[in-house]
């Protein structure tokens, strides 16, 4: 069992910044992987960002262009998401998960975590 608890979500104007976080807790031995979805209204979950446990290895979406970055803390077993330059059209709430392999699709995650509401105004 892997938990995973965000925070960080807010509301935040245009061109602002905010930064998530996800705590994970229990088997963290069997997490590869730790990502970062989001999901707007009327939209399917779509991949953010990844990082690996082990060594840090990072992959992100394409229209992230250099404005997110996601970064981890070993010793306290935590997940974080840098957003910069946010635009309306991030507004959604932003799930963290963990999976057992690498990977950028929803398939490849086992354990989420609630979601954290980011919204943004124009």
């Amino acid at each position: 069992q892997v938990q995973l608890v965000e925070s960080g979500g807010g509301l935040v104007q245009a061109g602002g910044s905010l930064t998530l976080s996800c705590a994970v807790s229990g088997r963290t031995a069997s997490v590869y992987t730790m990502g970062w979805f989001r999901q707007a209204p009327g939209k399917e979950r779509e991949f953010v960002a990844a990082i690996t446990r082990i060594l840090g290895r990072t992959l992100y979406a394409d229209f992230v262009k250099g404005r997110f970055t996601i970064s981890r803390d070993s010793a306290k077993n935590t997940v974080s998401l840098q957003l910069n330059s946010l635009k309306p059209e991030d507004t959604a709430v932003y799930y963290c998960a963990s999976g057992p392999v690498a990977g950028a699709r929803t398939e490849a995650y086992n354990y989420w975590g609630q979601g954290t509401q980011v919204t943004v105004s124009s």
